[in-house]
């Protein structure tokens, strides 16, 4: 397993922790874990698997152009037919 998959998975499961040990405790600061976990989630887990998935891709592939909806519409005409 990559470094950044472990990294990734043990933010992501520390988070998930946090999360549910704040719904679940019966302590002062349970929204304050709540906290950490979604902060934990949007901050750190996901750039780093967005990172980790976009990494030597190319982002014209992905973007509406002109050309890239010229192809998909004859895609949609050789699927019709």
């Amino acid at each position: 397993m990559k470094p950044i998959h472990l990294i990734t998975l043990i933010a992501f499961l520390a988070s998930i922790t946090s999360i549910v040990c704040g719904l679940i405790l019966d302590v002062e600061y349970a929204p304050k874990l709540v906290g950490f976990g979604v902060a934990g989630l949007f901050l750190i887990v996901f750039p780093l698997f967005s990172y980790y998935r976009w990494k030597g891709k190319d982002v014209k592939d992905y973007m509406l152009t002109k050309e890239n909806l010229d192809k998909m519409r004859e895609n949609q005409k050789n699927n019709k037919t």
